[in-house]
């Protein structure tokens, strides 16, 4: 596993979803996962942490959410963030930043790219309120981690101002998951 200069880690490529990795995401997120693809990121315990979906479900409904965050304790720290108030102030941002709104724009036409290559939709709707809001940080950070720094800056930012309480510890391992 890769650690970025930010000391975050971060995955090379897609993985192969296993039969653990089902299980593991099935614990996680309290149900079954709904139209996986790939795992495209995991936390230094070792478990699920991001996994990239179809862009539709398996009945064939859209499934716009092409990155999904799974782990548990880094959903619970994004959605401490969003209850702060982060997401206003990152919206109200766009309109008085020209290159953030820019590199925001990037972010969303990469999300679009990447899900288009697998199936398009035939939407310009991304996720997260992409382009021109911020509607949900967790699609941001699991983007950020599937794609790597640089590609999501409210990913990026949310991730730095989570640096002091994730990726840290064995969270997995914590939980008496991994290994067991």
């Amino acid at each position: 596993m890769e650690v970025d200069q930010r000391g975050r880690f971060v995955s090379s490529a897609l993985e192969p979803v296993t039969e653990r990795d089902l299980a593991e995401v099935e614990r996680q997120l309290g149900r079954p996962p709904r139209a996986i693809r790939a795992i495209a990121h995991r936390c230094p315990s070792g478990h699920p942490s991001v996994i990239q979906t179809r862009p539709r479900l398996e009945d064939g409904t859209p499934f716009p959410t092409l990155y999904y965050l799974t782990c548990p304790r880094l959903c619970a720290l994004v959605s401490r963030l969003e209850a702060g108030g982060v997401m206003r102030e990152m919206t109200e941002r766009l309109a008085t930043d020209p290159p953030l709104a820019e590199a925001y724009l990037r972010a969303h036409r990469d999300y679009l790219a990447e899900r288009n290559a697998i199936e398009p939709l035939g939407t310009e709707v991304s996720a997260g309120g992409m382009p021109g809001r911020v509607k949900c940080l967790h699609v941001h950070v699991a983007h950020a981690l599937a794609s790597g720094p640089g590609v999501n800056p409210f990913g990026d930012e949310a991730l730095d101002r989570l640096a002091d309480s994730w990726p840290a510890g064995d969270c997995a391992a914590e939980a008496g998951q991994i290994g067991s």
